[in-house]
């Protein structure tokens, strides 16, 4: 039974979501990727879309875990058994002239992601398995969308998207009570509902067509491709895949909206998508990236460093920031094992996809393995026709995967003797020594009134490092508010770094903020280390504490025993 679609039409608000979407419905080699809220309707808007393309036009889900073989295409079993070897089609033959949605696309195995991507842009998709070789049109719609709070797109293949849109759910009331309103009466009465949306779907639906058109007739002039080259110079960015994007998202534009060339006004409403990704701060939305301050000349430390005790504190306290000085550490080392990087193919990496083994299976296998199949049965049989008994299935060991969760202290006791410095150091020297393909990365900071997210999960070091390097020091220190936003990023494959001093003096919910601090690290359950920063001439020993409240190893931060790997069981 196939359900009532919620009308594209009828989605409130998210202009340049639907701006986005009704391009690549013009011109199928605009990519698309919606990053944001859960609950902000990517989803709805995207099932909406291929509603709107002709007819037929299928809407096809890729699940996070489908193999290469269900994607790409694969042997055809049956035909193989009967001694008829063939190619059996996946998904992006399915999708041709429709929607390829892939939900939670930073969770895809990288290998998946990249073949999706390449057959994305050139619309053509090559099947090689076992020695056949097969090649079909395959031009569909490519949408993906991601909650950045899960995790990032690989850099390489974020720039493969043509177009980005950050959608946050509205915080307007009027407008949430609208949404409501719309959905309730959808789900009551989809056929009224439909009846409502269908003069403004028609419109948009032949909009669409006559886009497709003219799209080979709209002019782009040199004037036009001077602006895009220089825009996306300015905004620093090398890729040359973004220029192609803005033009080919301007020349649908104009033809969206019946114009004949390219006017320096399309290019202005599609530039902000086209380089939405691919700034310094790409992969994280704009709520989610850290205001970078401007580097200041140092003082005295006397002079800048607040007094504690202060309750003004909490904003606008004087803050420095220190370069990291070079700080040798050793490695973190765990055995997590990480699910996104099943159904990755034999030629994979043994680093991103683990060893790949055949085993028999009484029942059909996900993914045949034709080379055991036929080795099996020609020593059982002197054949090679295989029989059911004789199927092996391509099994496959994931590799580790980590999320190295760093909870910082940069309040203003580590300004005295720059001892950020240090701290920083050790943070970038384990990070180096400890991330391997397919960890990921979080910074979390704790200064002044509250903790805050310096850094969303991702995948580059490179991103670390700069966030990392213009991080200010200086105020009280909210060591609680941290360990209860650290919370919130946990997951089962995580290693939880704590680098402070324990001088805990805000507290979340005016009580004590030290044994507020000791509660919360009780309740954190996951591979753990504490970091002391303390300076020895000025000692409690709090960071011991908190060590034994998290069940976690305990270091100093200038002792020989950081220099020793720290070693996590699985």
């Amino acid at each position: 039974m196939k359900h009532p679609v919620y009308p594209f039409s009828a989605i409130v608000g998210q202009e340049e979501m639907k701006l986005a979407l009704l391009l690549a419905a013009v011109d199928w080699r605009i990519s698309v990727l919606l990053r944001g809220d859960k609950g902000a309707g990517k989803t709805t808007a995207a099932r909406g879309l291929a509603a709107l393309l002709p007819s037929p036009s299928p809407f096809l889900n890729l699940p996070i875990g489908a193999t290469e073989d269900r994607l790409l295409g694969g042997l055809h079993l049956e035909r193989a058994l009967k001694g008829d070897p063939a190619l059996k089609p996946g998904l992006l033959s399915e999708a041709h002239g429709g929607v390829l949605y892939v939900d939670e696309i930073n969770l895809l195995p990288a290998h998946l992601g990249d073949a999706l991507l390449d057959t994305a842009s050139s619309g053509v998709n090559v099947v090689e398995r076992e020695g056949l070789s097969a090649s079909h049109a395959a031009e569909f719609v490519l949408l993906g969308s991601m909650n950045p709070e899960e995790g990032s797109l690989r850099p390489q293949l974020l720039d493969r998207f043509a177009l980005a849109v950050d959608i946050m759910a509205t915080l307007d009331p009027a407008m949430r009570q609208t949404v409501v309103e719309r959905r309730i009466a959808f789900e009551r009465n989809p056929a009224s509902f439909h009846s409502e949306s269908s003069p403004i779907e028609e419109q948009l639906r032949d909009q669409i067509r006559k886009a497709r058109e003219n799209l080979t007739d709209i002019l782009c002039s040199k004037e036009i491709l001077a602006q895009i080259s220089a825009a996306v110079c300015d905004a620093g960015v090398r890729s040359l895949r973004a220029d192609l994007a803005a033009v080919r998202a301007s020349i649908a534009y104009a033809a969206l909206v019946g114009d004949a060339s390219v006017r320096p006004e399309h290019v202005a409403v599609v530039l902000p998508l086209v380089l939405a990704h691919r700034s310094h701060d790409r992969g994280r939305s704009p709520a989610q990236r850290p205001q970078t301050p401007e580097p200041q000349p140092e003082q005295e430390p006397q002079s800048e460093i607040p007094d504690e005790k202060s309750p003004s504190n909490g904003k606008g306290e004087l803050a420095r920031i220190f370069a990291p000085k070079e700080i040798a550490t050793s490695a973190l080392r765990s055995g997590f094992q990480d699910s996104s990087t099943l159904g990755a193919s034999a030629s994979t990496p043994v680093s991103q996809s683990g060893p790949v083994t055949g085993v028999r299976r009484t029942e059909t296998p996900i993914e045949l393995d034709l080379r055991a199949t036929l080795n099996h049965a020609v020593l059982e049989t002197g054949t090679t026709q295989p029989r059911a008994a004789d199927l092996h299935e391509r099994v496959r060991t994931p590799a580790s995967g980590t999320r190295y969760l760093f909870v910082i202290d940069s309040s203003g006791s580590h300004a005295a003797q720059e001892r950020m410095r240090l701290v920083k150091g050790a943070v970038s020297s384990l990070l180096a020594r400890s991330f391997k393909n397919g960890d990921e990365v979080v910074l979390i900071v704790f200064r002044g009134a509250s903790a805050q997210v310096l850094l969303e999960p991702s995948r580059s070091l490179h991103e670390a490092a700069t966030a990392l390097e213009y991080l200010p020091t200086g105020g009280r220190t909210p060591l609680a508010h941290a360990l209860d936003l650290a919370k919130s990023y946990l997951t089962p494959s995580t290693v939880l770094v704590l680098l402070t001093d324990g001088r805990a003096n805000v507290p979340v919910q005016n009580g004590d903020p030290w044994q507020e601090a000791l509660d919360l690290a009780g309740q954190i359950k996951t591979p753990a280390v504490v970091i002391d920063t303390e300076d020895s001439a000025e000692r409690i020993g709090r960071p011991v504490k908190l060590a034994e409240a998290l069940a976690a190893r305990y270091v100093r931060l200038e002792s020989p025993e950081l220099k020793e790997d720290i070693v996590f069981a699985q």
